[in-house]
């Protein structure tokens, strides 16, 4: 039963309530294109996929992480250039937002949605490393852990002028 309704769609109003934007946000998704519904009733409304949801879902999050509208329209425009066999960019990849840069990590690899650069800085990596020096006997100070050779002979000058 279930699949029955998911096939006919939601309309604005239960799009509305599922995902929390507005009709009025919707109208003005369509109008522009940025989002759009991917049918219609014979009359002409609006009726919207759970492929859809999933699509505005993914938009209204990222507008929430502080990501522009303009600026997620951008992604998209970059997205479906970088990546010409992905036809819905918001349901397929999986987008992370960190300030207004917008990160889809795709294969094991992150880059960044609008110019495509890939970042190559691994958490999972430092994670490991972090792990690795915590399991040691002794918890390492700021000073190991960025020693540098002259901070030995920093370290006897403040001695001296101290005693």
């Amino acid at each position: 039963m279930g699949g029955v309704l998911l096939d006919q769609g939601f309309s604005t109003h239960q799009v509305s309530r599922i995902t929390g934007l507005s009709a009025r946000q919707l109208s003005y998704w369509r109008k522009t294109g940025l989002l759009s519904s991917s049918m219609q009733t014979s009359g002409g409304h609006a009726r919207y996929s759970f492929v859809d949801l999933v699509a505005l879902k993914t938009a209204s999050r990222l507008i929430d992480a502080g990501v522009s509208v303009q600026r997620i329209r951008q992604c998209l425009q970059s997205l479906r250039r970088f990546l010409p066999d992905t036809d819905t960019p918001l349901q397929e990849l999986s987008l992370v937002a960190t300030g207004d840069v917008v990160l889809v990590l795709r294969s094991g690899a992150a880059f960044d949605a609008l110019t495509g650069q890939e970042w190559i800085f691994h958490v999972a990596d430092l994670e490991r490393e972090a792990q690795l020096l915590l399991s040691n006997s002794e918890a390492p100070c700021q000073g190991k852990l960025f020693s540098d050779p002259d901070a030995t002979n920093l370290e006897k000058i403040n001695r001296t002028s101290q005693g």
